[in-house]
């Protein structure tokens, strides 16, 4: 009994010992005063399409955030702190996205989400983000619907009602355009609300859309719509797609003896697009939020570095990742944390941020006010035609 009572006396001292250390560690470990600005770094979450069918979106906006990211630590970060990109690739998949935003909220604990380029995956993830309370900047996202989804998601791009009715006074002004045909992506909320947006600007200043036919994403037969457009004899095409379609609609159209200009949005801006149409893209225009031809300090710094960096020259999805992740980086700074609602409130309060895509203000539903950008083809190569304020 004696040999009991001691044994149990010494299990007794262990335990006590045990839980006083757990309470210290747990002590130590307690969250920092500042809500979002403990750890070693600030976690920053990056969605984007990395392989897959909008691979060169994914591949170039995420080259331009990893940029701001270590321009930003290099100059030693905010809050004390330099930042943490984590990235995941949505594979251009429907269902990705809420995946791995998931993941990047939930097991990685990041304090802000980056993404996506593509509308429709922006709106998947979303809801998941306003949920969480995690503000989320889309660098290109376009439809209007996406800051729909709540208060703590953003984007520095223009949208879609503003591209639409730039194209449609581009069409109308500069290309003198009155009879219009439209090809649209019906499984893309980009295309159809670009379409949407054309067709309401380009009636409303007295053109007509005298046809209308429609494709799926990843269709590579464009032929019987095509022969039907051509039928109506427009005297140019809206093609509000990606640059996966646009290249192949633009060289069948040629062997089709459809010789008007087609023109599109930002969804065509790719280094792929001109080695899938060729040259029959000669002369076709598109609207998009910037060009390294701009001789301001900064866009012509931002070139420099990208092209140090990458080798290549940046497109305007990889501007806008790198505004997407600046822009991120002076809400903390203003808001002294990284805590969720008081960064939204800071996003919400930019007004003229000199981006590398120009100045961006949020309006009342976050969406960034900014000019848009024509580029036609010309010689094989993207060549700057004008610039057009909101």
């Amino acid at each position: 009994m004696q040999t009991f009572q001691a044994i149990m006396k010494i299990w007794r001292g262990q335990f006590l010992a045990a839980a006083v250390i757990a309470l210290f560690l747990t002590g130590c470990n307690k969250p920092s005063s500042a809500p979002g600005v403990g750890g070693d770094t600030i976690k920053v979450g990056e969605f984007a399409s990395m392989t897959g069918s909008e691979a060169t979106f994914g591949q170039s906006s995420h080259k331009g955030t990893a940029l701001a990211i270590d321009d930003l630590n290099a100059a030693g970060g905010v809050l004390g702190k330099k930042f943490e990109l984590l990235m995941e690739d949505d594979q251009s998949q429907a269902g990705q996205p809420a995946t791995v935003v998931r993941k990047l909220i939930s097991r990685d604990g990041v304090v802000a989400i980056l993404g996506e380029v593509a509308s429709s995956r922006s709106l998947e993830a979303a809801p998941i983000c306003q949920q969480n309370k995690i503000p989320m900047i889309s660098p290109s996202s376009t439809n209007p619907k996406v800051t729909e989804a709540g208060d703590y998601i953003f984007r520095v791009c223009f949208i879609d009602p503003f591209q639409g009715t730039v194209m449609a006074n581009f069409a109308l002004h500069t290309l003198h355009l009155k009879n219009v045909a439209v090809l649209t992506d019906v499984k893309s909320d980009y295309s159809l609300g670009l379409a949407k947006f054309f067709k309401e600007g380009f009636i409303a200043g007295g053109g007509k859309i005298i046809a209308e036919q429609n494709y799926s994403g990843g269709d590579k037969d464009f032929n019987a719509q095509l022969t039907s457009l051509k039928s109506s004899k427009p005297d140019g095409i809206f093609v509000p797609g990606y640059y996966t379609e646009a290249g192949l609609i633009a060289l069948q159209a040629k062997q089709l003896g459809i010789n008007v200009p087609l023109f599109g949005g930002d969804g065509w801006e790719s280094s792929s697009l001109v080695p899938i149409g060729g040259a029959a893209l000669e002369g076709d225009y598109f609207s998009t939020h910037y060009s390294p031809e701009d001789t301001s300090p900064a866009v012509q710094d931002f070139v420099k570095k990208f092209k140090a960096k990458y080798k290549e020259t940046p497109d305007a999805m990889a501007a806008l990742g790198y505004d997407s992740a600046m822009i991120l980086a002076a809400a903390m700074k203003s808001a002294g944390t990284t805590d969720g609602a008081k960064v939204r409130d800071a996003l919400a309060a930019v007004k003229d941020f000199s981006g590398v895509t120009g100045k961006i203000t949020m309006d009342a539903n976050r969406n960034a006010s900014k000019p848009a950008v024509i580029l036609t083809i010309k010689n094989g190569e993207f060549k700057y035609v004008e610039t057009i304020s909101p």
